[in-house]
């Protein structure tokens, strides 16, 4: 579950990344530094600290660079969001996590920062931090149906690690504001079938299976399937 969030946010959200990431750009990027400030930049939102502290972090030679390459701070942030992605993709979470660090400093609004660092955060052992992350992510952007499946999927993930009920509860609420904001969501179908799975309503799980492969099939969850398939045979057979 946990690698499927992963791929889940990814391959979303590339899909949809503006071409901006392409644009050249002469602004430079230190990677070295004082202990304390290293380590900050490899923290998500540099650890905690505040926009005041994170300036002095990266200091004001890169703010400087920014004001003289990009007509917008706030353009400039999703450049580097942008750029945070590419390096998911490349393998590269250190280098992303600090793309998304500074496209947070340049503007706190850009919600593709902290859905960023929640599929980096996806890698650890708990969902804790990814959600804490993506829920900031709702504040910003509380009608992304991106965040809503992200974050309904942490907590699904974080359900079958606890077996509490709130979380489940949760996730469903998440799940369901997601397809309620887009309905061809497929990834988020996917995830309402788990949710059904685990509630033991095995018809509407395989209803939602089937919903969210009509729409994307590379969105299905064949670790779902085989569960499912247990428990209920396909209705409609596709699946044996």
């Amino acid at each position: 579950m946990k690698k499927f969030l992963l791929l889940l946010v990814c391959g979303v959200t590339l899909a949809m990344a503006p071409a901006q990431a392409q644009r050249k750009s002469k602004v430079k990027v230190k990677t070295e530094g004082a202990a304390g400030s290293t380590a900050n930049r490899l923290l998500p939102l540099f650890g905690g600290l505040s926009v005041e502290a994170a300036t002095q972090v990266v200091g004001p030679a890169f703010l400087a660079d920014i004001d003289r390459n990009f007509p917008s701070r706030a353009e400039a942030s999703k450049f580097f969001s942008d750029k945070g992605y590419e390096y998911i993709t490349e393998n590269k979470p250190d280098t992303a996590l600090y793309r998304f660090n500074l496209a947070w400093l340049l503007d706190q609004k850009n919600a593709d920062v902290y859905r960023g660092l929640g599929v980096i955060a996806s890698r650890n052992d708990t969902p804790d931090e990814s959600i804490s992350l993506l829920t900031q992510g709702l504040a910003v952007a509380p009608t992304s149906t991106l965040m809503l499946s992200d974050l309904g999927t942490s907590y699904l993930i974080r359900y079958q690690q606890t077996k509490k009920k709130k979380d489940l509860d949760q996730a469903q609420k998440h799940l369901e504001k997601a397809l309620a904001t887009d309905a061809t969501n497929a990834f988020a179908w996917q995830q309402m079938g788990r949710v059904h799975y685990l509630r033991e309503d095995y018809t509407k799980a395989w209803e939602a299976v089937h919903k969210g492969q009509s729409l994307n099939v590379s969105s299905l969850d064949f670790e779902l399937i085989s569960d499912l398939s247990a428990k209920l045979p396909d209705p409609k057979g596709m699946f044996k």
